[in-house]
Formats: C-alpha cells, sequence, structure tokens
C-alpha cells in the first residue's frame, strides 16, 4: 500500500480490503492509538483534499450523516472554517445515539462556530458528501435522498468521504438516487471520492467506478499498523510488455490457433487472431468453422487459415469459441483435452455450461495441472452457475471465485472492473478499461490476447491480468478524435 493520500493511478498493486475487515482494522487502530485519532486523520485528509479539487470555492456544503462518517465530514468542516472557508453544514442524527467519536466532532464543530442550517446552501461550489460510509450500504431516503438529490442538482465538484452513500463496500451495489441524477448523462459533474484506510471492492468493480469518479486514497498514517489484515482482493497494477531478445526466431513467441467463426460470423475469429498477432505470438492459426469463408487467407496474409483437425493441438495455445455457434461444440471435447494451453470464449461458455462431459474434461485438466482460461460476460457467467446476471452483478468477487473454483480454471469476469480469480489465488480486480469498449468484438480481441500471453509462457493467472490491463488500458489510451472499433483495437496491441 502506498503511502500518505495519493491519486489512484493504477500504476501499482493495491491492496483491497473487504469492509468487515476495514471495521476490524479500524477496531485495532482505535485501541492502540489515542482517542478520536482516526476520525482527526480522516477529516484533515478530506480538507486537504478538498481544497486540492476545489481551492477558489466560496462556498462548502457539507453533509454530514448519524455515523462515523459523519464524524469525518464534521472534522473537514472544522479545518475548512478555521482556514477562511465559508462552510455550511447540514446534520442528520441524534446525539444521543451517535458514536463516541462522532458526537466528540459534533461538540468540536458547535464550539467552532461551524454554521450549521436544516436546508443545503445555495449554489454551493463543493459538496462533501460524509452521509453514509462503509457501515452501511442501504439506498438513501427522506431527507438524506434529498440532500443527495440536491447534490445532484448543483454544478457543485461533490467530494464523497470513503465511499459515495449508498454504494456497497463489498459489491459496487448502488441504488442511491444520486446516480440516476448526477453521474448518468450529467458530464460536467465532477465526483471525486477519497477511499479512507484502504481501498473497497465495490469502489473499482460493478457501480463503483461510475459513482466514485476519481478515486483517492489515504491510509491515514496506519498502513505499516496493518500487515497482519489479509487483503480480500488486488488491485492489478501496471502490466509491462517484454522485451524482444535479439537471438530469437517466430517459434520463441509461441504458437496460437483460434477456432470460431460460424456461419455469417468468421471476423470474430480472425479479430482474436488479429490480436495475438499483433500481441507478438510467432504464428498465429485460425480455423473458421463457417465452410463458405475458405477464401479468408487472401485477405489476411499474416495469419494462417487452417483446418484444426490437421494442427497438433498439444503445441498450441487454443483460443475457442469466439463467433463459433453451435459448429464449435464439435471441436470443445479435443480443444479442452489436447490443448497446450486453452482460452474459452462466447459460444464455447454456452456449450460447456450444458454438457457435463465438457465439464468434467475441464476439471480434469485443471486438477492435472493445465487450467483453462474462461471469460464469461456476467450473462453467459449467470447461466454457468445456474443463476441470473443480475446475482452476479450483485457480488461479482464470488461470482468469478465460485466459477473459477467448480471448474478449476482461471476466469475472467468482464465488465466494470473485471475480475480475474484462479483457485488458490488472490482475486485480482481489473482498474482500467471504459465504455469504449461496449462495441461488437472487443470480446475476441481480448480473448485472442490472452491467448497470445499463454503462448508466449505466461501461467493462466497471470496472463489473465496481463492481458486484461493491457485491453483496458489501450481503450483508456485511445485518441478520442478516432472511433473505437474491435479490429483497431486489434491493431494497436504490442508484444
Amino acid at each position: 500500500m502506498l503511502s500518505a493520500m495519493h491519486r489512484l493511478d493504477f500504476k501499482h498493486a493495491t491492496p483491497i480490503y473487504s469492509a468487515a475487515t476495514l471495521r476490524a482494522m479500524e477496531a485495532k487502530l482505535g485501541a492502540d492509538l489515542p482517542p478520536h485519532t482516526l476520525m482527526e486523520r480522516a477529516g484533515l485528509g478530506v480538507a486537504r483534499l478538498a481544497l486540492a479539487i476545489a481551492p477558489h470555492s466560496r462556498c462548502i456544503w457539507v453533509a454530514c450523516g448519524p455515523g462515523n462518517n459523519g464524524g469525518d465530514g464534521l472534522e473537514a468542516a472544522i479545518l475548512l472554517h478555521q482556514w477562511g472557508k465559508a462552510v455550511v453544514v447540514t446534520w442528520l442524527g441524534n446525539e444521543h445515539n451517535m458514536p463516541n467519536d462522532a458526537r466528540i466532532s459534533l461538540l468540536r464543530a458547535r464550539q467552532s462556530q461551524v454554521v450549521f442550517s436544516q436546508e443545503p446552501p445555495e449554489g454551493p461550489d463543493l459538496c462533501i458528501d460524509a452521509l453514509l460510509g462503509i457501515g452501511s450500504s442501504r439506498a438513501p431516503k427522506g431527507q438524506m435522498a434529498d440532500w443527495l438529490a440536491a447534490m445532484a442538482r448543483s454544478n457543485a465538484v461533490i467530494l464523497c468521504v470513503d465511499l459515495p452513500s449508498g454504494l456497497d463496500a463489498d459489491t459496487g451495489d448502488f441504488s442511491s438516487i444520486f446516480i440516476a441524477n448526477s453521474l448518468i448523462g450529467k458530464s460536467q459533474a465532477r465526483i471525486f471520492t477519497l477511499s479512507l484506510l484502504g481501498m473497497k471492492p465495490g469502489m473499482i468493480t460493478n457501480q463503483g467506478r461510475d459513482a466514485c469518479g476519481e478515486i483517492w486514497c489515504d491510509d491515514l498514517d496506519a498502513s505499516d499498523k496493518l500487515n497482519d489484515f489479509a487483503p480480500t482482493a488486488v488491485l492489478a497494477g501496471v502490466q509491462l510488455s517484454r522485451q524482444s531478445l535479439h537471438n530469437s526466431h517466430k517459434g520463441s513467441y509461441g504458437d496460437v490457433l483460434v477456432i470460431g467463426g460460424d456461419v455469417g460470423m468468421a471476423g470474430a475469429a480472425v479479430l482474436a487472431g488479429d490480436a495475438a498477432l499483433h500481441a507478438g505470438t510467432g504464428r498465429v492459426y485460425v480455423s473458421v468453422l463457417d465452410p463458405e469463408a475458405s477464401l479468408l487467407g487472401s485477405d489476411r496474409p499474416t495469419l494462417m487459415f487452417r483446418n484444426w483437425a490437421d494442427l497438433d493441438l498439444s503445441k498450441m495455445s487454443v483460443v475457442i469459441g469466439c463467433g463459433g455457434g453451435e459448429a464449435v461444440k464439435t471441436v470443445l471435447l479435443q480443444a479442452v483435452a489436447h490443448a497446450a494451453h486453452l482460452v474459452l470464449d462466447a459460444d464455447a461458455l454456452n456449450h460447456i455450461t450444458n454438457n457435463p462431459a465438457l465439464q468434467n474434461a475441464l476439471i480434469v485438466r485443471g486438477q492435472f495441472g493445465r487450467p483453462a482460461v474462461l471469460t464469461p460476460h456476467p450473462l453467459e457467467a449467470a447461466r454457468m452457475l445456474g443463476s441470473t446476471s443480475k446475482d452476479v452483478q450483485a457480488d461479482r468477487l464470488k461470482a468469478a471465485r465460485l466459477l473459477s473454483e467448480r471448474f478449476c480454471c482461471t476466469l475472467v469476469l468482464k465488465g466494470s472492473g473485471t475480475v480475474i480469480a484462479s483457485p488458490g489465488q488472490l482475486p485480482v480486480i481489473n482498474p482500467t478499461g471504459n465504455g469504449r469498449l461496449a462495441t461488437a468484438g472487443t470480446g475476441d480481441v481480448l480473448a485472442g490476447l490472452i491467448g497470445a500471453r499463454l503462448a508466449q509462457g505466461m501461467c493462466s493467472h497471470d496472463a489473465a491480468i496481463a492481458a486484461v490491463w493491457q485491453h483496458g488500458h489501450a481503450a483508456d489510451s485511445w485518441p478520442t478524435n478516432i472511433s473505437l472499433t474491435a479490429d483497431r483495437l486489434a491493431r494497436s496491441l504490442l508484444r
């Protein structure tokens, strides 16, 4: 964990902690430190970031809830008031039922002559959401919901303390009116979140990325005291490309075979092949299952179009399923049983869902130390689990872990905050990528990229992490004046 306050920049692998673990951290620190220390540190972090993101704000509205999150906001309000800012606090709570630290902060704020009001100020330049923290994931109601709606209607910068109110710290499920009114289609709203003590899974997956906006972290000067607490997952850091050796040849970078492209879907297999080739694979073979697409080779001279049955799968990284339709069903058992490395995507996953023999073959493969990489989107994952996509999205970490353990594989659960899970490994949440990837064929590109990393010698877990990170990073770095399409994405990849 990086020390002090810093912007989450995706350059470092960062531990992620569940809400339960963070509460245990707080309890340990609270017992070891002088009373009220953590809340004062949190308030200082919030106040410092508030000045950094809105240095010229004339009016700052701090909306405080009844618990410790509200106490953090009150401490920030005290400091901002002392630093000469016009601060207005709206507070919800009953001081007889408050946590002790929050009650101390309330008394301190009153003694500091911070302005309290029953109504939000008119036209604030900065709104600080200190209503609900990790202790609650309920949808804000009543006056709390009204205050959040008022923030949404304003053109102010919004700073969320620890979490946006109503965001589930563990799952990223966000039922608040806040997201509907302020984060969807409101480009002028600038949202910041300061994560206190440690990162939470829900901030970076499901709806968390949209809800949190730009994320900052403050360890409250406690990172060196928390080594005894195991993280729930890891946020993937930068995945650097490998350097090519001068003394190498095409055989040094592995062989990838893409099998897919049933009638009318040959392009999906070609996209995966293009991605594998541009990512540095030595030789890329494409076996298109559509018999009418036999002349594709004339358009793609760098790809080798072959019948999969004529190739030795045991020496190849096999990517199967991209646009495979019904035709891929006849190939799957051979691929699962014999491929040196294996990536299962799209239609391959749908066939495995309904075929116990294929499932058993996949499990046996993993038990013998030859795991596959499965790349479902939430609906495909739901079919494999016998549940619904809503259930999968409600706890993406859990769904990925379940599928990984069930099929003895590396599981890549696609979506905002893609989750990579492998048996015996800490799950990884990928921070890169954006909505520009929501276009046809980008999943095929990812499958080919994973195949390339496997062919180049990475284990399945590391190959999935590296490929997902690079795939998302390409979208994050995409020029704003050029449309992102799957074919352009494939050609942009590097070794």
